[in-house]
């Protein structure tokens, strides 16, 4: 049996060509390309977590209806009365429920998305059997609106995924356009908002959910601090709640990223502390790269930064050198050309950031 004639005979073509979800090694270096919160909690309460964890039922399903960890969520998170939470491993499981749900059997079905966009939007349109329409950026980064409502006519998107704070570009999207959009969808699609960096832009839709119905807000507790336990959320009226929660695999959120949300939403004043001195940092970092001749700054409302440099792929491949591991967006989209992200972290590694970036452009040939 010659198994390259069972993969095509079984495995789809566009799955065949595609190329797996890459996560570079980042042993040994700074690493500041996944957004990740540097800071870890305090030893103290790592101590009674692990306490926590030490009692949880490994022999046991998880719950199936996660209500503990709900309702701290609504409680502490901002979900408006009256609406209910769906939790996801993490972000990528939910964007991949909300596209199998609205992929329909009879048709191709459109997801619609600004881009440079979160890889995982056309990823899950893909695997769902969507098709993913792409509206670019404008060159300063900025939604172009009469381009969105455009497609909006033309496709009839049945989702919308508006990141806001964007990622990779880090900016917010105007208010008012993201009203325009909700408004021209309608009845005929959904709108997700993707706040998975609301702890740094401190803007939300979230509040706003009983204006919109067609509006549904997402987020993540990775960018808060707890990357490592994988848990998203998400908010919508509770009639469209009803449908993804039939999409959604049972016991998909584990007993020990429960317990461990728990825990840390108990304490969740340390991770907006945290939060906040990230925010700080972000400004001092801005500022610090903006006062870099050769270096272009892009604002951020996020946990990140995304620069201009004169030669993004050597510039990048001499702070891999120096060990300093940053995102190299330049291939990413045309309006990226020579863009490079980094995370906003503690001031020891933002610092040792810098000195790397400074030596990387004063001895590029």
């Amino acid at each position: 049996m010659s198994l390259d004639s069972l993969i095509a005979n079984t495995i789809r073509p566009d799955v065949r060509s595609d190329k797996s979800y890459h996560v570079p090694d980042a042993s040994g270096f700074v690493k500041l390309d996944a957004m990740e919160n540097p800071y870890q909690l305090p030893e103290a309460l790592r101590r009674e977590l692990g306490n926590r964890l030490a009692e949880v039922a490994l022999n046991r399903y998880p719950a199936a209806a996660y209500g503990p960890l709900k309702e701290r969520i609504r409680a502490k998170l901002g979900v408006p009365a009256g609406y209910d939470v769906l939790l996801g491993n993490g972000s990528d499981e939910l964007i991949a429920i909300m596209a199998a749900t609205c992929a329909w059997q009879d048709r191709r079905a459109v997801m619609l998305a600004p881009v440079p966009a979160f890889v995982m939007f056309q990823r899950s349109a893909q695997v769902a059997g969507m098709d993913f329409v792409g509206v670019a950026l404008k060159a300063d980064l900025t939604l172009d609106l009469p381009a969105m409502l455009a497609a909006i006519e033309q496709h009839r998107p049945a989702l919308i995924f508006l990141a806001y704070p964007n990622n990779p570009t880090g900016n917010l999207f105007d208010t008012a356009d993201i009203e325009a959009i909700l408004r021209a969808q309608g009845e005929h699609g959904l709108v997700v908002v993707d706040e998975a960096y609301e702890p740094f832009a401190q803007q939300s839709f979230m509040g706003r959910l009983p204006e919109f119905a067609n509006l549904i807000v997402m987020r993540t507790l990775s960018k808060l601090g707890l990357a490592g336990i994988r848990l998203g959320y998400m908010s919508a009226a509770p009639a469209l709640l009803e449908q993804f929660e039939k999409v959604r695999p049972p016991y998909n959120i584990n007993v020990m990223t429960q317990a461990a949300a728990e825990f840390a939403l108990d304490h969740v004043e340390v991770l907006n502390e945290q939060a906040r001195l990230l925010r700080e940092q972000r400004t001092a970092l801005a500022a610090a790269l903006a006062a870099i001749p050769a270096v272009q700054v892009f604002p951020s409302a996020a946990n990140f930064i995304t620069i201009r440099v004169p030669d993004a792929d050597s510039i990048h491949a001499k702070l891999v050198s120096r060990k300093i591991l940053i995102k190299n967006l330049s291939k990413m989209h045309s309006v990226l050309t020579n863009c490079l992200r980094v995370t906003v972290s503690t001031p020891d590694e933002n610092a040792a950031f810098l000195d790397a970036l400074r030596a990387s452009l004063a001895d590029r040939s």
